[in-house]
């Protein structure tokens, strides 16, 4: 985890332009890869069934104009030049900005938030106080008094989540279903209906198969791909301009587009939902961001993607210019363009470009959905990390499949690419108008520009955007209707974990033990302390959860050595391994009681690790030996029993406690130059010991140097870990809503979710399960 950060860090910051072009060069297979696919499928799509291509050639100037401008607009000014800069500290993409608003706007969009959280280095980035006459102080604390705009903004969030997660079954299946299209006109039209879904399936599946192994093995082929394809569109879009029409530049004027409309009218209104496609995977240049930069990602789509993409679209048009006799669908598409004899290598290209494109829109669908459950508004589940140096790389086994069939079963039931194109439409130009919403108040939390400006880019963006999505919209009985209730379905679920989640740590919240009931036990807390380290798993930030009291009152046992874990998720996408634990006393110190808070970023690795156990142990022995002498149970002090201090891991503290592990250890200590080592006095057998190294200049007292002892030795005996098994209903006098939703729905998503603690690596032989009913 330590690599992956520094592997983000190295990221943000400036580098030499060496390593900027890399980064440009990779991003194109990462980044672009739907972008580019997108002229296989846009003509075919905008020229199905809505509008002729006549002899007048005013329909395919027409559309050329639109996708001109559209390109320039959208993703070029609108996301290279605006949107890339309101990065989450590197990281980009819907929840991102819902992110970023909240830690300007001091919102918290997490029950277990704390104080101590916006003291991180990464959540105070660039974070600068409103002057009280701004009009952003103003939509700031409208923002925190009214609850009702604080969920507005998060259902907001999360509809554009849900349309990215509809992005991930589409995409590919359009994409991969245009580039197998080209069969036809090699095979003929009697053959290619049987041939085309079966290919497009088996490409599919074997797509979806090869994601356990992680982008990384096969990444170093998508770059060469990419611009493969790039160069083979924007050679073969000069070759048709040169040969067919050199006078096609004309069409680019904005006046063609009126004489579209005028001539078409409401036919071409309806076809707009087909143009709209040529910015699909726009959205990728923001969501990805995390990996690369931003200059290299502006350097990528400026100097490459957008000229060819223009030569492309304009090289179609140049050839359809002189053709207008129609023999088949496939006539307006994009293979028709392609001279004869070069059909079957572009065909065979085009099918890796497709892949490359799915491949990136799989993986941002992925990290979406991570980021969803770290903030609590999707059930876990399992993630697997398939790098072990870039922390974007991630495989969700539950997730991958789901897709898999809901892509199978949008191939099999549309079968052309009309139909696709209406639902991938709608899709994705969701997705940007939640982006166009969100970007107007970071204008004015974040970057603290007048209203006037926001406003200006609210009006021009979203008209543009509403235009498109009013086409798509129309179509909703063609295709249309597949995302809506795609995203209907994954909203629900959202909303009933959030819900769900929420009230059971209300629940978790009333219930817990108050202090008074743990100093009442006295140092013993009332039962047997054996040998050993036993670790309660807990949501809870503060207080003793209910879980500990149930479970001494049926079991009047425990560890000499106590410890309170809570894992936990804050709003901002990393948290520097320096600044992750949380480290405090519950009770006075000789009660041996610790509270250890472990704190992620929502785009952190948060994966098995085997030292997540001495990470631990090193960070409450650091905390130990730091001088935190612990409190007194004098009724004054109460208040302060919940004081933390941050520790740094002992890889990131060379000075501070370090664990060594020996078969065999020597009675006497060692070390008087730069290190000493605590270890028993007493040892009567050669045996694995655990002993601290602390740095010779630390001082430590004898309290501090006993209370290191017991927990080395409690560190020997073993760690235990206990958890929580719980059961929610809703509670007596619920409404009917209330029942169905809470005893049916939520407790449905949560028994067939992961456990909050799958990622510790948490030993079955060492683990005790406490069930407990939870009525909310």
């Amino acid at each position: 985890m330590d690599l992956e950060t520094r592997t983000y860090q190295n990221h943000v910051k400036k580098e030499s332009w060496r390593t900027v072009l890399t980064l440009a060069y990779q991003s194109l297979g990462v980044v672009y890869g739907d972008l580019s696919t997108s002229p296989l499928y846009v003509y075919k799509s905008t020229f199905a069934e809505d509008i002729v291509h006549t002899e007048t050639n005013e329909e395919i100037y027409g559309v050329l104009s639109f996708v001109f401008w559209t390109l320039t607009l959208v993703p070029l000014l609108k996301y290279v030049f605006i949107v890339l800069k309101a990065d989450d500290n590197g990281e980009g993409g819907t929840f991102a900005l819902y992110s970023l608003l909240c830690r300007h706007a001091k919102l918290n969009p997490l029950p277990s938030f704390q104080l101590a959280d916006e003291e991180l280095s990464t959540y105070n980035k660039d974070i600068n106080t409103h002057a009280p006459t701004t009009f952003g102080a103003k939509v700031k604390s409208t923002l925190e008094r009214y609850r009702v705009l604080q969920r507005f903004l998060l259902v907001l969030a999360l509809i554009g989540a849900s349309m990215v997660i509809g992005d991930g079954i589409l995409t590919p299946a359009i994409s991969v279903f245009s580039a197998v299209s080209g069969v036809e006109l090699s095979l003929g039209k009697e053959h290619h209906k049987y041939v085309e879904v079966p290919v497009a399936c088996i490409i599919l599946v074997a797509l979806f198969s090869l994601q356990h192994y992680g982008t990384h093995r096969v990444g170093f082929l998508f770059a060469p791909v990419v611009v493969t394809w790039l160069l083979c569109i924007s050679a073969i879009g000069i070759y048709n301009i040169i040969h067919w029409n050199p006078y096609v530049y004309r069409a680019l004027s904005p006046y063609y587009m009126y004489k579209f409309l005028k001539k078409t009218q409401t036919r071409g209104w309806m076809s707009l939902g087909g143009i709209l496609l040529c910015i699909t995977g726009s959205e990728a240049m923001f969501a990805d961001l995390g990996h690369f930069s931003q200059l290299s990602i502006k350097i990528a789509f400026t100097s490459i993607v957008y000229p060819s993409l223009i030569l492309a679209y304009m090289g179609q048009a140049a050839y359809l210019s002189r053709h207008h006799v129609m023999e088949s669908d496939n006539q307006i598409g994009f293979y028709v363009s392609v001279p004869e004899k070069l059909r079957w290598p572009v065909l065979v290209i085009a099918v890796l470009a497709a892949v490359v494109g799915s491949q990136a829109i799989i993986t941002g669908t992925f990290s979406i959905i991570k980021q969803c459950s770290a903030l609590g508004c999707f059930p876990r589940v399992k993630i697997l990390h398939t790098s072990s140096t870039i922390h974007g790389q991630i495989y969700i086994p539950e997730i991958n499949w789901t897709l898999m069939l809901l892509c199978l079963a949008v191939t099999i039931g549309f079968r052309d690419t009309r139909r696709m194109g209406n639902a991938a439409g709608l899709a994705i130009i969701t997705v940007m108008l939640v982006t166009t919403c969100l970007m107007s108040l970071v204008i004015v939390l974040c970057w603290h520009q007048s209203v006037s400006l926001a406003i200006c880019f609210v009006i021009f963006f979203g008209t543009i955007e509403a235009l498109y999505f009013s086409a798509s919209l129309i179509k909703f009985l063609e295709g249309a209707w597949v995302p809506i209730a795609m995203a209907f379905i994954f909203m629900i679920l959202m909303c009933i974990w959030h819900y769900g989640s929420l009230k059971k740590y209300e629940f978790d919240v009333q219930n817990k033990v108050s202090v008074d009931w743990l100093l009442s036990l006295g140092p013993s807390l009332g039962i047997v302390r054996v040998r050993g380290i036993g670790v309660i798993h807990t949501e809870l930030v503060s207080g003793i959860p209910a879980i500990f009291s149930h479970f001494v009152t049926n079991l009047p046992a425990f560890h000499q050595v106590l410890v309170f874990v809570c894992v936990k998720f804050v709003p901002t996408p990393h948290v520097r391994h320096e600044e992750r634990f949380l480290v405090g006393y519950i009770g006075p110190r000789e009660y041996r009681v610790y509270r250890c808070i472990v704190r992620y970023g929502y785009r952190d690795a948060h994966k098995d690790d085997s030292q997540f156990e001495d990470d631990l142990v090193c960070n409450i022995a650091e905390f130990i030996q730091m001088g935190n002498t612990g409190l007194n149970s004098n009724a004054a002090d109460l208040k302060n029993f919940e004081d933390i201090t941050v520790v740094g891991t002992a890889s990131t503290h060379v000075p501070g406690v370090q664990l060594r592990e020996d078969e065999e250890v020597k009675s006497d200590s060692v070390g008087t130059t730069e290190l000493r080592e605590i270890h028993p006095l007493q040892i009567t057998k050669a045996k694995k010991r655990v002993k601290f190294v602390i740095s010779e200049t630390t001082k430590i007292d004898r309290g501090a140097h006993e209370e290191l002892r017991e927990l080395m030795e409690a560190r020997e005996a073993g760690i235990a870990y206990i958890l929580g098994h719980y059961y929610v209903q809703a509670k007596q006098g619920s409404s009917l809503f209330r029942k169905i939703v809470i005893n049916y729905g939520y407790e449905f998503l949560r028994r067939n979710s992961r456990p909050l603690t799958y990622a510790l690596t948490v030993p079955r032989a060492s683990t005790l399960e406490v069930g407990m009913v939870y009525h909310i």
